[in-house]
């Protein structure tokens, strides 16, 4: 696979000012209050949280697609197995779940990873009749681990299914969760990059396509995981609750001397925590993607995105590169999708869809930039801020578009179909980049 991709000089002040214009755009959202912006500081900042969750969620797309040519089309998986991590791990442990099937349940885990390196084992290691060995030793390991799991799942979910019916977590601190949920992450895509990394790339789109889906059902049915389709909510918070700010008179005091009421300023003195450690985890990513970017390792991974038959000529093992930057940039997407469930305090399956979850981020990192960190990173958070504003300025536009039409059938249909206007309005969007700045904002250098 060649994609011919190099760098082209641009403007150097092109990226400070598009940045400068999209703090002006959070700015008058917070301070203006007319048609085009709400005048809500809380509004603002929860555009922005997202927007920097957004952020990490394209720089992982951006590892993948920007250094080393490979098309992920699974994100929403990757997004969803990292969104998994704060429910095992900060959330406290059901009473009773362990007891009901826990031990059952990692006996069948244990049982599935032994049979599986047994046959791999197996296959490596015999040489005459092999494959009849290892077909014995998967379908015995199949019986034994739905032996063992069949019963504990079961159970699990019979424990107070009404309020629980999960496993529960290990209650230990939600940050520790982030971390966790990129190593969930990357787990999966080594499994997935072992498969499907030496196929070409539109294989390779095709299997991660596939890979997220199974992922997301797996977490909609499987309810002794999260409860599925139930979903969970309380979540544990790295930032204090709003009610416990209310309730506080030096807080309130300290809202009122700034002209806000205790509900407002406790909303955004929460959102102001929010950013500030979504901040630090943006700007930690981001270094480490610069370094890794501009180091030899960086510079071997776009030469085997441009060639990879004369990277592969010149000695270079391409497919095991690719699985290194696979693992990296689902890594970071694992990050990003437990940061997401943390902010919302909620895990519903049901929501993650690939539309909003592998487009939407596609077209950030195509807008913003392939192939330059901070081009993913204002492409994700500038189309983000377009995506929440389309559901106020379409209704707007089109209203606007439709005054000389007489009152009508068609009139009616265009205003009430204004406020779903988002993709078109994304794929507008998309359209206009592609054609005025095809590399993008901020294009790779």
């Amino acid at each position: 696979m060649s994609t011919n991709r190099q760098a082209s000089p641009t403007s150097r002040w092109r990226a400070p000012v598009l940045f400068a214009i999209l703090a002006l755009l959070f700015i008058l959202e917070g301070t203006q209050r007319n048609a085009m912006f709400s005048g809500s500081w809380n509004t603002s900042l929860a555009i922005l949280n997202m927007g920097l969750i957004s952020a990490i969620i394209a720089l992982g797309v951006n590892m993948q697609w920007g250094y080393a040519g490979l098309f992920n089309a699974g994100v929403v998986g990757f997004l969803a197995i990292g969104a998994l991590a704060p429910i095992l791990i900060s959330l406290p442990p059901v009473e009773g779940a362990w007891a009901a099937g826990g031990v059952r349940l990692l006996a069948a885990l244990l049982a599935g990873l032994g049979t599986l390196a047994l046959a791999t084992l197996a296959w490596r290691r015999l040489h005459r009749g092999r494959g009849l060995a290892v077909i014995a030793i998967l379908i015995v390991g199949f019986v034994v681990y739905r032996g063992l799991f069949d019963p504990a799942v079961t159970a699990i979910e019979a424990n107070n299914p009404a309020r629980h019916g999960n496993i529960g977590g290990l209650g230990l601190p939600v940050m520790l969760s982030w971390v966790v949920g990129g190593i969930f992450a990357a787990a999966v895509a080594w499994a997935v990059g072992k498969v499907a990394l030496g196929l070409r790339s539109d294989y390779l789109a095709i299997a991660t396509l596939g890979i997220g889906e199974i992922i997301v059902a797996v977490l909609r049915n499987e309810e002794w995981l999260a409860r599925g389709v139930k979903n969970i909510t309380g979540i544990p918070r790295p930032v204090p609750y709003e009610v416990q700010l209310q309730r506080n008179p030096e807080f309130v005091e300290f809202a009122q001397s700034w002209g806000f009421t205790a509900a407002t300023g406790s909303g955004i003195w929460v959102k102001l925590g929010y950013m500030t450690l979504f901040l630090v985890v943006l700007l930690l990513l981001i270094l480490l993607a610069q370094l890794a970017l501009q180091s030899p390792w960086g510079r071997m991974m776009r030469a085997i995105r441009d060639n990879e038959t004369a990277a592969a000529a010149m000695g270079k093992n391409v497919t095991a590169r690719h699985l290194q930057v696979f693992i990296i940039g689902s890594a970071v997407i694992g990050i990003g999708g437990a940061m997401m469930v943390t902010l919302d305090g909620l895990l519903a399956p049901s929501s993650y869809n690939p539309l909003r979850y592998t487009f939407l981020i596609w077209v950030m990192v195509i807008v913003g930039g392939s192939g330059n960190n901070w081009g993913a990173v204002l492409g994700a958070v500038l189309i983000w801020f377009l995506w929440i504003k389309a559901e106020v300025w379409g209704p707007a536009l089109i209203a606007l578009l439709t005054l000389p039409l007489p009152d009508g059938g068609l009139k009616s249909h265009l205003l009430s179909g204004a406020p779903h206007m988002r993709f078109i309005a994304m794929g507008a969007v998309l359209l206009l980049v592609l054609r005025f700045a095809p590399r993008g904002l901020v294009p790779e250098r």
